[in-house]
């Protein structure tokens, strides 16, 4: 049976100091790179059927360095727009809204680059990837490799799993790690989560 995997990219500056990081392209740390490399011996002797990246040089850096090259870039992975909390820490938007989460307060608009999205666009965005690789993963040729960013990918879990997705905020994901969602007894499972090796 196919799963599907996804990898969430190496650490990055912003990532390491709770910047929200959503469209802003920030390159990977000497970490983020090692986490990365790390992810090597994962897929070392996997043969993935598809591997799509967010565009995002972080991501697509990543899925390098962990032995998938030569994938598909796919739009519809980049992470959720921050709008106007781009670049801002959750200690720093709790000055001013003390009780913040992004999962029920969302973001305010930010400028053109970064209008913002609330969670049923994100979570739409998830449900036509999911869409996209359903057929791959039915034809049951091997697994498919989304490598993309921490909410939106927890966004995507909570869609798999048949979940709003607000329920997004239930799977804390690490970066540079592998997590698998697979079907048990034809029903959506996580079948491993936050994986280095």
């Amino acid at each position: 049976m196919s799963d599907l995997l996804l990898v969430r990219h190496g650490e990055t500056a912003w990532s390491a100091n709770g910047r929200h990081t959503g469209r802003t392209d920030v390159p990977l740390t000497a970490r983020g790179v090692e986490e990365a490399i790390c992810l090597a011996p994962y897929f070392r002797d996997r043969t993935p059927a598809l591997v799509l990246s967010s565009p995002l040089r972080r991501a697509v850096a990543t899925a390098e360095l962990a032995g998938l090259p030569g994938g598909g870039i796919d739009s519809d992975l980049y992470e959720w727009d921050y709008g106007g909390y781009e670049g801002v820490t959750t200690a720093e938007i709790r000055r001013t809204t003390p009780d913040w989460s992004l999962w029920t307060h969302g973001v305010p608009p930010g400028d053109a680059d970064h209008p913002g999205e609330s969670a049923a666009q994100v979570g739409a965005r998830a449900d036509r990837v999911l869409a996209r690789v359903a057929p791959v993963l039915r034809a049951d040729d091997g697994d498919v490799v989304l490598v993309a960013h921490g909410h939106f990918l927890r966004v995507l879990t909570a869609r798999y799993l048949r979940l709003e997705p607000e329920h997004g905020r239930l799977f804390l994901l690490r970066t540079g790690t592998v997590s698998t969602l697979s079907k048990e007894h034809g029903l959506p499972v996580i079948a491993g989560w936050n994986a280095r090796d």
